[in-house]
C-alpha cells in the first residue's frame, strides 16, 4: 500500500492516521496475465489502483474488431468509469497484460469514504481530473498527430508498452494498421 500511500500524497497531503482509516475500504486482487478486471457488457463495479503490472483497456467496434483505448501502468487507477458511475454495462473490457497486483475499491465503498472525510472528496475530484485531462490528450494524440509522432510518444511515456503489447494492440491504439506500424518501427530502428 505503500505506492498508493505515495500516490495520494501527490494530489494531497494525507496524513498516516488518514490513510491508514482508509485501508479498511480496499482490498487486494491479484491478476493473472490474460485475467479480465473489467468484462464488456458487465457492470464495472471497482476500481484499482495498480500496484504492480499492466491493464489493457480495449473494446469491440461494429466490425467486431478489438479497438485498445488505454494501456495502465503501476501507480495509476483503472475502471470503466461510465459503467462504475452508473451501474450501467460497461462498453468497455479491461484485462491483465502482465500478473498484475491491485488495490480495489467498490462503488459502495468509496462511497463509504466520501463521507468518513472531506480529503476523500478532493482526492476524488482531483482523480476525475487528471482522468479527463487523459482522455482529451489521448483524443488530440489521435487526431493530431502522424502515425509516427503516436509512436514515438508511446515509446518516450510508456516505453514498457511497446516491450509488452502485441503488435496488433499497439497499432488499434494508435489508430494505425498493423502494416503502418511495423513499417514505422522499420523506419525508427535503421535510424
Amino acid at each position: 500500500m505503500d505506492k498508493l500511500k505515495g500516490f495520494l500524497r501527490q494530489i494531497i497531503p494525507i496524513s498516516d492516521e488518514e490513510f491508514e482509516k482508509a485501508l479498511p475500504y480496499f482490498e487486494k486482487l491479484n491478476l493473472k496475465r490474460g485475467d479480465y478486471f473489467v468484462q464488456q457488457g458487465k457492470v464495472c463495479r471497482q476500481i484499482a489502483f495498480i500496484n504492480k503490472g499492466t491493464l489493457r483497456t480495449f473494446y469491440l467496434n461494429h466490425k467486431s474488431d478489438d479497438v485498445t483505448s488505454c494501456f495502465c501502468n503501476e501507480n495509476c487507477f483503472a475502471t470503466s468509469y461510465k459503467s462504475f458511475i452508473q451501474r450501467s454495462p460497461s462498453e468497455l473490457a479491461i484485462q491483465a497484460m502482465v500478473d498484475s497486483e491491485l488495490f480495489v475499491i467498490s462503488y459502495e465503498n468509496l462511497n463509504k469514504l466520501y463521507d468518513t472525510n472531506p480529503i476523500w472528496l478532493t482526492i476524488g475530484r482531483v482523480l476525475a481530473e487528471r482522468e479527463y485531462l487523459i482522455v482529451e490528450k489521448y483524443a488530440s494524440m489521435l487526431n493530431n498527430e502522424t502515425a509516427k509522432e503516436k509512436y514515438l510518444r508511446l515509446m518516450k511515456e510508456q516505453p514498457s508498452i511497446v516491450q509488452i503489447a502485441s503488435v496488433e494492440d499497439i497499432a488499434s491504439y494508435l489508430g494505425v494498421t498493423r502494416r503502418t506500424l511495423s513499417r514505422i518501427r522499420k523506419e525508427i530502428t535503421n535510424n
